[in-house]
């Protein structure tokens, strides 16, 4: 057993997602997808939510009580994909109800619609396996990926470095600040999962390894 597998154990680390309903778009725009994020920190406080700025805006405020500490997140056109631990008992369920009824309320104002915007109760996976650890960084960062080569998922990219330089390019996930390019990085605690990916090379090459061997990829698939 891995000293990361062990941290685990103790921790309880969670992998959250949800869609739009009817799988439908939940962002439509920059303004929407940087409004998400936005969310994302301020919502993840056991106090109730004043309208900060952006993440990594210099702005004062209070320290946050904070419910969940936020491992890694992508943010895609129709869901999002988050990995969490709780820094609270029951904070996973508060920081879930703030941040989809928060942004629902938002979407809904700015698009003049009403009714539900989520695809039922989010999803939430406890991770048991330390494969399942493994990978499940690698697979919520590689989700920009559908909208370019989705062959990743088989193991089929032909050519990783494009993979890789979309990747770079692709702003509403934690990836970038893994590479050590300052995005948002105050969204995300780091520690534990660099620990386990590694250095930026080491993270770069598993990627292309996952992306470009289908024996590889099937095992990063089963995880969802």
């Amino acid at each position: 057993m891995t000293k990361f597998w062990v941290i685990i154990v103790h921790m309880e680390i969670y992998h959250l997602l949800n869609r739009g309903v009817d799988k439908r778009e939940i962002v439509l725009d920059e303004e929407d997808r940087v409004r998400f994020l936005h969310d994302l920190f301020v919502m993840n406080d056991f106090e109730d939510v004043i309208n900060y700025g952006l993440p990594d805006r210099q702005v004062q405020r209070n320290p946050r009580k904070l419910l969940v500490h936020l491992l890694a997140f992508c943010l895609m056109g129709n869901h999002y994909h988050l990995l969490v631990s709780e820094a609270v008992p029951g904070g996973v369920s508060l920081f879930m109800k703030k941040l989809n009824m928060g942004y629902a309320r938002y979407f809904n104002e700015k698009y003049e619609r009403s009714g539900a915007l989520w695809q039922g109760k989010y999803k939430k996976k406890l991770i048991q396996r330390d494969a399942h650890f493994l990978y499940i960084p690698y697979y919520i960062h590689l989700n920009p990926l559908d909208f370019y080569m989705s062959e990743w998922r088989d193991g089929g990219v032909k050519d990783p470095e494009k993979a890789l330089q979309y990747l770079r390019e692709y702003r509403w996930s934690s990836h970038l600040d893994y590479l050590g390019e300052k995005n948002f990085p105050s969204l995300t605690e780091r520690e534990l999962l660099t620990e386990t990916l590694g250095s930026q090379k080491n993270y770069e090459q598993e990627i292309r390894k996952i992306i470009s061997s289908s024996d590889i990829a099937a095992q990063s698939q089963n995880i969802e």
